[in-house]
């Protein structure tokens, strides 16, 4: 992996190499389930790209797209918990990319509740 920038959010270094993790196991998912793969790499792709894009913003916008983020960690969850479920995935791999998501879900929760 290329290193972060100095400046980079770590939720977003997680989403990064979560994100990694999810391409790798929708990579191997046989084409019968083709359609959760393809949903696995647009949901984890798109939460680091809405962490990346929200910390170049301000206000609203920036808690709008990570508001995105946030709910596409949710969303690759689970279709990597149908594909593991499915036995279509390295189950012990998808528990791997689920605990990164499930860290990246923490820390956005923290930027989007600063006070809670």
């Amino acid at each position: 992996m290329l290193a972060a920038p100095s400046n980079q959010l770590i939720a977003l270094t997680t989403a990064l190499q979560a994100a990694g993790e999810a391409l790798a196991i929708a990579r191997r998912v046989p084409p019968p389930l083709a359609s959760f793969a393809d949903q696995v790499v647009r949901s984890a792709s798109s939460v680091a790209a809405n962490l990346s894009e929200g910390h170049s913003r301000s206000g609203r916008d920036r808690l709008h797209h990570w508001r995105i983020a946030y709910a596409s960690a949710k969303e690759v969850d689970t279709h990597l918990r149908l594909l593991a479920g499915a036995g279509a995935v390295d189950v012990g791999r998808a528990r791997g990319a689920l605990g990164l998501f499930d860290q990246v879900r923490a820390m956005t929760w923290r930027l989007l509740h600063p006070r809670a």
